[in-house]
């Protein structure tokens, strides 16, 4: 969990990245869709364990069933899904140079992965319902 986080983390800071290169500069927007690509697949197999694990510990050791916490994070895990998908979808729009959104949108963009982390670990450590 704490590696696709990490991945989350740091593939919008090169969206980022990218919506600064300027024209001229083909190398390094090369350089910087192959490194976002690479993270892209390197994340996107550290998160299948990570959610089969989680649902493990949920559908078969029963830990948090029947407690309304563990509905509210699944739904946490439901946006962090939804937010990797985004990421796919997004370096995609790179790739085809059809992307618009400038680095202060993308800034904007790579703060929901920490509000989800932090919103997930309250959730689980606090259990406020």
């Amino acid at each position: 969990m704490a590696s696709w986080f990490a991945g989350l983390f740091y593939l919008p800071r090169i969206f980022v990245n990218l919506a600064m290169v300027p024209a001229a500069s083909e190398a390094e927007r090369v350089r910087l869709l192959l490194m976002a690509r690479k993270l892209l697949r390197f994340m996107t197999i550290l998160a299948v364990p990570a959610l089969v694990l989680g649902f493990v510990l949920w559908l078969v050791y029963g830990i948090g069933q029947g407690q309304g916490w563990v509905h509210a994070k699944l739904s946490v895990v439901a946006l962090v899904g939804l937010y990797h998908h985004q990421c796919a979808r997004v370096l995609k729009r790179f790739e085809a140079g059809q992307e618009s959104h400038g680095h202060v949108w993308f800034r904007w963009f790579n703060e929901a992965p920490v509000i989800m982390m932090l919103a997930a670990i309250v959730l689980a450590v606090v259990k406020p319902f």
